[in-house]
């Protein structure tokens, strides 16, 4: 069904031809079309103004009244079958209504609605052949008579609008007229060539290489306009023609690809436009500026319609005759230079693009001397030319770009950049502002982010800073960057860093912004405090991606303040350090490099610092001035030790990376309080710790890559390190005067850790290229020279195959070590009968050592004396060496004393100092826990003496203490191996451990039908197999063994100065809760009488101790031995 706006049309078509008579509109001449075409006219316009959207609506209309009227001339022409038009026309209810028209009328319809566009538009559907027949067509129509200035400008709109080229059809929009006139077309094209006529036509292949100029469109438009030349009498016509005939120059024969415009020039351009155009009554709107874009595209893009036949000197000498021709008649001359038209700049931006390419064309394009000769006559006729340059105002570049970016129109991202830059636009403060507020997500590009950041730094270093616009400009600054993803926000967070360490308040700012600042900051850590308490694991991931969040925001304003308050929070929150690192992981922007030399800064000392350096010089501030408790101290050890354990950083590097690199903290936090002349033991223990932590760290090193730790100083630090553990051996000694700090084991222990394992590292790289390291190597083993000789077995990864090993020759007394790989010192404190105390320093230095000191002991053992004076001497020695060993060490000796009494040549006689009666036991597999806790013994008798008994300060007698308490756990530890108890349930049920014990693997099963007979012979027979495995077990043994070793501990704690030592004390209740738990499993191992004996023995023996407090629990502990005793007999009574 036809609609009422198509019944109107054909109306107005059918009036327009009655006007006719008595022709038709079949046969109009183009002069009578403004005597007809009136009614046409009216109802089109009526048809828009009725319309919902008239611009829309017009468009849409005009287009679809050409395409009719372009389809009714081609059926005509073509003579279409009615029935097949119905049937496959589309457009056939409206069209079949029209009157018979030819190509005048609808040229003129084109002409009379300004529809130049709409015509190309459907012209450049159709193949190139065609679009030159159609154009031969307009050609002829335009040249016909009368030719007015109308049908001038009509051919200069369709050619540029060809030269424009097509409109991208917007998505889900269907098919457009556009395709349906194409189809139409091609069809009935198609259907007018006949079978035979297509058999019977023969084409020259001479023909087929050269184009005839029908199918040049650059060659018909430029000879058609030459020929209608003498019909443009107006400056602004023909300034429209010169332009797009130098447009269709450049774009057709003087490029050969696209010509990309820097956004400042373009939008230089387009500013220009809209001025002019402005001027003329056009609003600014984007659709003003669509259009101004693609002119701009068509001027700088390779033309479609590239030359074929035309070659490159007559088009030159087209153009040329033409522009000679309108300056001889004065039309290129432009009266207004102040207030130039849209044409005059137009032809300004042609000349000087074709200008630009013709000083570029290569002599090969000019293929003679004519063809040269005409480019430079072309060339010196265009700059004779007197042009005016037009200018743009800020405001309208501002107002252009902001409907850019506003309507996402083409290349707005790089248009967003350029907003972002150009600081003469950042004044229109009002305009620019609201640009950013209402489009914030066309800036959330890392580069676009960092440039609105510098302006914003900039205003706020200005002394006329406005504040309310600095605060809503720092506002929308923020939260693009809080938009975007986190791989975007940490690459801004390194240009944030590389700009200014301090960020947007690199300096003295307003207060009204810092206070906003600190407000946000401190809000968004006590948040991410707040938000870690009592949450579960899967909460505490997504704290630590929202703490990410609000870190990186607070960072990018003033990574400095962020990265301080990040620190402050992980030493002084309790647990914050691991969500604090967690944090920092997920944000390796803030640990970008130091900026380049080129790269601008504006910090107020230029000290834009790497984000590492930067959180390194926060935690010295910290440290530096608030006295740490060693919970903080803790906190701070373990929240480095994660910022320098590598993570996978989620940037695709596909390796893992650490927040700070390990040498950063060693060459900050070691090296400077490494120094024997340090006023503070504690600096050193925490760097020491610091050390060792970053030592301990496993460092991904790039293949073949030297080990980080050669970037500080491996040698001096290696000395340091060997003079403060020489230091720790003399640690008991009355430090010197005006001496503030105290060395401790512990710091001795960290010390010979930190020292070995850096040793083995510098040791490996030394190996790898010992020729590079050995003035280094020299160097530091002569330094060692002046320290205690047992320090350089703990570099003996550095050393090698280089040096020998160097001991007191009193040693070699006693070891048999070869010389090629030993040498004696001569060391005045290493006199004679001081072998096995340096033998016994070398037990205790490593386990390899201790190896070869075993091996290597001159000892005949069928000499009897040989043994004895070995024994005794040895006993001198450990008295000498014990107080200053370190756990690990005492360690090492215990191990080795061990090795001596078991191969016998250790010699230590049992006493039975601490036994009323001799039992009948077998103590041969005790014989070592025995006689190594009477050879300790006779060693804190001997150090307890009167004697020595000033050697040591208090803290040395404590340290003495532990290391016996060491020893008796170590033994306790021996004699549990050797009789493992039962299970807890033994303790309550011996019979049902006895069934149990028998057989682990069994699971006891009773039936219900079993007779009480075969219950008791049951019961019977797990009560035989009960005693038969206590008999067996050496449960008496161990009893003995643990009543001695009680009775060793409180000799000594009786013995030692003081006699409050707490080690001991506990020792103590550790024996004897052992004691207890093995009578109460095996209950026939002591009898009551015997219970009670041991309890007096305890008891009178306990009476001793200084302490009532440590004699009172003591004792009570004792009498507890006894009630257990007992009510274990009475069980196994009951249960036999």
């Amino acid at each position: 069904m036809m609609d009422r706006d198509s019944a109107v049309l054909q109306g107005a078509f059918l009036l327009a031809d009655q006007l006719c008579l008595p022709s038709s509109l079949s046969s109009l001449q183009k002069a009578d079309w403004s005597r007809v075409g009136r009614p046409v006219l009216e109802a089109l316009g009526e048809i828009c103004r009725l319309g919902a959207h008239p611009t829309t609506t017009t468009i849409s209309w005009t287009k679809k009244v050409i395409c009719v009227v372009w389809l009714k001339l081609l059926c005509r022409e073509t003579e279409e079958d009615l029935e097949t038009g119905w049937r496959e026309n589309p457009f056939f209810p409206l069209q079949n209504g029209l009157p018979d028209v030819n190509s005048a009328v609808l040229l003129e319809v084109v002409k009379s609605t300004a529809a130049a566009q709409a015509f190309a538009h459907l012209l450049l559907c159709l193949p190139q052949s065609q679009i030159c027949a159609e154009l031969k067509r307009l050609v002829q129509h335009v040249r016909s008579s009368p030719t007015a200035e109308d049908d001038v400008r009509l051919l200069l709109e369709v050619w540029w609008e060809l030269w424009k080229g097509e409109d991208e059809q917007k998505a889900g929009e269907g098919e457009s007229i556009e395709a349906m006139f194409a189809r139409q077309y091609t069809r009935l094209q198609s259907s007018s060539v006949s079978p035979q006529a297509a058999k019977r036509l023969k084409l020259d292949p001479s023909e087929l290489k050269a184009p005839s100029p029908t199918s040049d469109v650059l060659h018909i438009l430029l000879h058609a306009l030459k020929d209608i030349k003498d019909h443009i009498t107006t400056t602004d016509l023909c300034l429209q023609a010169l332009s797009v005939s130098l447009d269709a120059l450049y774009t057709s024969c003087l490029i050969d690809q696209a010509v990309a415009l820097p956004p400042k020039e373009k939008i230089h351009v387009l500013s220009v436009i809209v001025s002019i155009r402005e001027r003329n009554d056009e609003k600014l709107s984007p659709k003003l500026i669509q259009e101004a874009v693609r002119d701009l595209r068509a001027s700088h893009t390779p033309s479609q319609f590239r030359y074929s036949r035309m070659k490159l000197g007559e088009a030159l000498k087209n153009i040329t005759e033409l522009a000679r021709f309108w300056q001889s008649s004065g039309l290129l001359k432009v009266c207004d230079s102040t207030n130039p038209s849209y044409s005059a700049f137009r032809l300004e931006q042609s000349v000087c693009r074709v200008l630009a390419a013709l000083q570029k064309v290569p002599e090969a394009m000019t293929e003679t001397d004519d063809q040269e000769a005409e480019k430079d006559t072309l060339r010196g006729l265009l700059e004779s030319l007197a042009l005016p340059v037009t200018e743009s105002t800020p405001e309208v570049s501002v107002s252009v770009t902001a409907i850019i970016i506003s309507h996402r129109l083409d290349d707005y991202q790089n248009f967003a950049a350029l907003f972002a830059t150009e600081e003469s636009w950042a004044a229109c403060k009002e305009h620019w502002m609201d640009c950013l507020e209402k489009n914030q997500a066309a800036f959330q590009q890392c580069n676009t982010l960092i440039r609105l950041t510098s302006i914003l730094i900039r205003e706020l270093q200005s002394e006329s800073a406005d504040v309310s616009h600095c605060r809503k400009l720092m506002k929308v600054i923020t939260d693009i960057f809080s938009a975007l993803s986190l791989k975007d926000k940490n690459t801004a967070l390194a240009a944030m860093l590389r700009l200014s360490s301090r960020g947007f308040f690199g300096h003295c700012v307003h207060s009204a912004v810092t206070e906003g600042f600190e407000q946000e900051l401190s809000m968004a850590f006590n948040c991410i405090i707040q938000g870690q308490a009592g949450a579960s694991a899967a909460a505490l991931q997504g704290n630590v991606n929202t703490a990410a969040s609000l870190v990186a925001r607070v960072a990018f304003q003033n990574p400095e303040a962020a990265l301080r308050s990040c620190c402050h929070s992980a030493i002084f929150n309790k647990g914050a350090f691991s969500l604090m690192a967690k944090i920092l992981q997920q944000l390796p922007g803030l640990r970008d490099e130091a900026p380049c030399e080129e790269e601008e800064s504006i910090d107020d000392d230029n000290d834009a610092l790497s984000g590492s350096s930067l959180l390194c010089r926060c935690l010295q501030e910290i440290i530096n001035t608030k006295a740490l408790s060693a919970n903080e101290k803790e906190q701070f050890l373990k929240y480095l030790g994660l910022l320098m354990t590598p993570v996978m950083t989620g940037e695709g590097e596909g390796r893992r990376r650490s927040f700070l690199r390990p040498q950063e903290v060693v060459n900050i936090f070691v090296l400077p309080n490494l120094s024997t002349m340090c006023q503070s033991s504690i600096d050193i223990e925490l760097s020491l710790q610091l050390l060792h932590t970053a030592l301990s760290v496993d460092v991904q090193e790039p293949d073949g890559s030297p080990h980080w730790v050669l970037d500080c100083s491996p040698f001096p630090l290696l000395y340091v390190l060997a003079q403060l553990h020489s230091q720790t051996l003399s640690c008991w000694e009355q430090p010197p005067d005006g001496a503030v700090y105290h060395w401790s084991m512990d710091l001795k222990e960290l010390l010979v850790s930190v020292l070995t394992t850096l040793g083995n590292v510098v040791g490996a790289e030394v190996a790898a290229v010992p020729s590079s390291w050995s003035r280094a190597l020299f160097w530091l083993y002569k330094k060692m020279e002046d320290l205690d000789w047992t320090v350089r077995f703990h570099l003996k990864a550095v050393w090698g195959e280089h040096f020998k090993n160097e001991v007191p020759s009193s040693l070699l007394a006693v070891c048999d070590l070869p010389e090629q790989e030993w040498s004696s010192l001569d060391l005045p404190q290493y006199g004679q009968g001081t072998g096995l105390l340096a033998w016994m320093e070398c037990c205790s230095i490593s386990d390899s050592l201790q190896s070869t000191m075993l091996s290597r002991l001159s000892l005949d053992q069928r000499q009897l004396d040989h043994v004895s004076m070995f024994s005794k001497g040895l006993l001198v020695a450990l008295a000498q060496i014990l107080p200053w060993c370190s756990i690990s060490q005492w360690t090492r000796l215990l191990r080795a004393l061990s090795e001596l009494i078991t191969s016998g040549r250790l010699h230590v006689p049992f006493s039975l100092e601490y036994v009323d009666y001799l039992p009948l036991l077998d103590l041969r597999g005790f014989s070592c826990e025995l006689r190594l806790s009477v050879l300790l013994l006779r060693v804190l008798q001997l150090l307890c003496g009167s004697s020595c008994s000033d050697w040591l300060s208090a803290d040395g007698w404590a340290h003495v203490g532990r290391l016996y308490s060491h020893a008796v756990r170590e033994m306790i530890n021996s004699v549990r191996d050797k009789l493992p108890l039962p299970s807890s349930s033994a303790l309550t049920s011996p019979k049902t451990s006895a069934s149990k014990d028998s057989d682990p693997s069994c699971t006891s099963i009773t039936s219900p039908k079993m007779s009480k007979d075969s219950k008791k012979d049951l019961n019977q027979a797990d009560g035989s197999q009960m005693e038969e495995e206590v008999g067996t077990v050496p449960s008496q043994e161990v009893l003995f063994v643990l009543s001695q070793l009680f009775c060793h501990v409180q000799h000594i704690q009786v013995m030692m100065p003081g006699g409050q030592s707490e080690p001991l004390f506990l020792s103590s209740l550790e024996i004897l809760s052992h004691y207890e738990a093995i009578m109460a499993a095996f209950p026939d191992s002591s009898s009551p009488l015997e219970s009670d004996n041991t309890r007096h023995f305890f008891s009178t023996i306990t009476d001793n101790l200084q302490s009532q407090e440590m004699k009172s629990v003591l004792q009570q502990k004792i009498a507890q031995l006894v009630k257990g005793s007992l009510s274990n007999a009475v069980l196994t009574v009951l249960i036999q």
